[in-house]
C-alpha cells in the first residue's frame, strides 16, 4: 500500500471516520492535541529530548540512529495498539452514512517529519491504509487560528450573574438551536467561583482547538454563514483562559439578548447553586477578588460565610458583579442597536428559553 499525504482539510474530513494517531511525545499531546486524536508516542518525553539534542549538536544521521534504537523495541506494541483502536472504531459502525474503510488510520507528528514518517512506514508495512498530515500538528494549529477569523453571526445571550444563562443555553440546544458553550469548553463559569464543581481547565492551546472545532462544525452545517449560533456573553477571560481576540471582536458586535431578571430572584438562585460548597472554597474565592471588592466588603462577605449566612454574602458579591457586568455591557459600540432586553420574572429555564427564541425571531424579522 502507498502512504497518502493529506492537506489539513482532507485530513480533518477523514478524521470523522478513522482513528487519528498523534505520535508526538506524551508531554506534547497532554499540552494540546487535535480533539479526538489518540496518543501513540514514538518517543517518550525523555527520549525526544535525547534525539533532539543529538540532531542539534551532532547531525541528522546520529539522531536517526538513536531514534531507531528507541523505535525498534516498540514496533510490535504500537501495531497491537493500533489494531485495538481500529477494532473499537469499526464497532461504532457507519459514520455519516459511510462504513469505516478497513484498516485505515491517520498519523501526524509536529511538522509532518521523521516521527510520523517512521510510524506511517511501520503501519503501512503491517497492512494498514495510512494517511499522513502535510505540515503535521503545526498545520492544524494554523487551521485553528483561521477559524476565529471567519465571519460568523452570533446571538449573544446576556444577563447579570445568577440569570441561569448556562441553563438556557442547554435548553436552546435541546430545542435544536445552534449553541457553543464557551464555559463548558473552558470548564469554568466565569466568576471567581467559576471553577467550583468543574474539571481542571484545559491549556489555552487546547481550549482554542476545541473552540475552533465547534465553530467549524457550525459553519459546515450552515455554510452561508447567516444562521447565528448562541454564545454566552463573557468577559474576554474565562478563568485562566482567553477568548481569541478575533472571535472576541466579532462577539462584541453582535446582538445581545439580555435576560432581565430581578436581583432577589438571581440572589436566591445563586444561594442555592453555590451555598452547599465548602466554606473554605467560598472564602478563598472571595479573597481572590478582594482588591476589586474592597477591604470592607471583603471582610463583611467572609464574615457572613463564617456565620453560615451565605445569602447575605452573595448579596454583597452580586452587587459587585452587577457593576462589572454593566460596565462590560456598555463598553460596546452601537449598544442601543445591539441590546434586546427580555423581562423575566425568575430563573425559569424553560420559560426564559422560549422568550429568548421569540425575541430572536422578532429581531430577525426587523433586520
Amino acid at each position: 500500500m502507498a502512504i497518502k499525504k493529506l492537506t489539513i482539510e482532507e485530513f480533518l474530513q477523514l478524521a470523522k471516520r478513522h482513528p487519528v494517531l498523534d505520535v508526538r511525545s506524551p508531554g506534547e499531546y497532554t499540552h494540546a492535541h487535535i480533539p479526538g486524536a489518540t496518543s501513540l508516542p514514538l518517543f517518550s518525553d525523555e527520549e525526544r529530548a535525547v534525539v533532539g539534542t543529538a540532531y542539534k549538536q551532532q547531525n541528522r544521521e546520529k539522531a536517526i540512529k538513536i531514534g531507531l534504537d528507541y523505535f525498534g523495541v516498540k514496533m510490535r506494541r504500537m501495531v497491537e495498539e493500533v489494531e485495538a483502536l481500529f477494532a473499537d472504531a469499526k464497532k461504532k459502525g457507519p459514520v455519516d452514512g459511510e462504513m469505516v474503510e478497513e484498516k485505515a488510520v491517520l498519523v501526524h507528528c509536529w511538522r509532518g517529519g521523521m516521527r510520523s514518517a517512521g510510524v506511517a512506514w511501520l503501519l503501512d508495512l503491517y497492512g494498514f491504509k495510512v494517511y499522513t498530515l502535510v505540515g503535521g500538528y503545526k498545520a492544524y494549529r494554523n487551521w485553528v487560528l483561521q477559524q476565529f477569523e471567519k465571519p460568523c453571526n452570533f446571538s449573544i445571550l446576556g444577563g447579570y450573574t445568577g440569570s441561569g444563562k448556562t441553563l438556557v443555553l442547554k435548553e436552546l440546544k435541546v430545542k435544536g438551536q445552534p449553541v457553543i458553550d464557551l464555559e463548558g469548553i473552558a470548564h469554568h463559569k466565569g466568576s471567581a467561583f467559576g471553577a467550583m464543581g468543574e474539571l481542571p481547565q484545559p491549556k489555552q492551546e487546547m481550549f482554542e482547538n476545541l473552540l475552533a472545532v465547534a465553530l467549524a462544525e457550525h459553519l459546515n452545517k450552515y455554510p452561508d454563514g447567516n444562521t447565528p449560533v448562541f454564545l454566552e456573553d463573557e468577559s474576554q477571560r474565562i478563568g485562566n483562559l482567553t477568548i481569541p481576540p478575533a472571535l472576541w471582536v466579532q462577539m462584541r458586535s453582535n446582538p445581545v439578548y439580555f435576560l432581565d431578571i430581578p436581583f432577589e430572584e438571581r440572589l436566591n438562585y445563586l444561594t442555592e447553586e453555590y451555598g452547599s460548597f465548602e466554606k473554605e472554597k467560598l472564602v478563598n474565592a472571595i479573597i481572590r477578588i478582594q482588591k476589586r471588592l474592597g477591604g470592607l466588603d471583603t471582610k463583611t462577605a467572609i464574615g457572613h460565610i463564617l456565620e453560615d449566612n451565605v445569602k447575605e454574602c452573595f448579596r454583597i458579591l452580586l452587587k459587585y458583579y452587577d457593576k462589572g457586568y454593566t460596565k462590560g455591557l456598555e463598553n460596546r459600540e452601537n449598544l442601543p442597536a445591539l441590546l434586546n432586553k427580555i423581562p423575566c420574572l425568575s430563573v425559569d429555564t424553560k420559560n426564559n428559553t422560549q422568550q429568548v427564541i421569540h425575541a430572536v425571531s422578532i429581531s430577525e424579522k426587523t433586520m
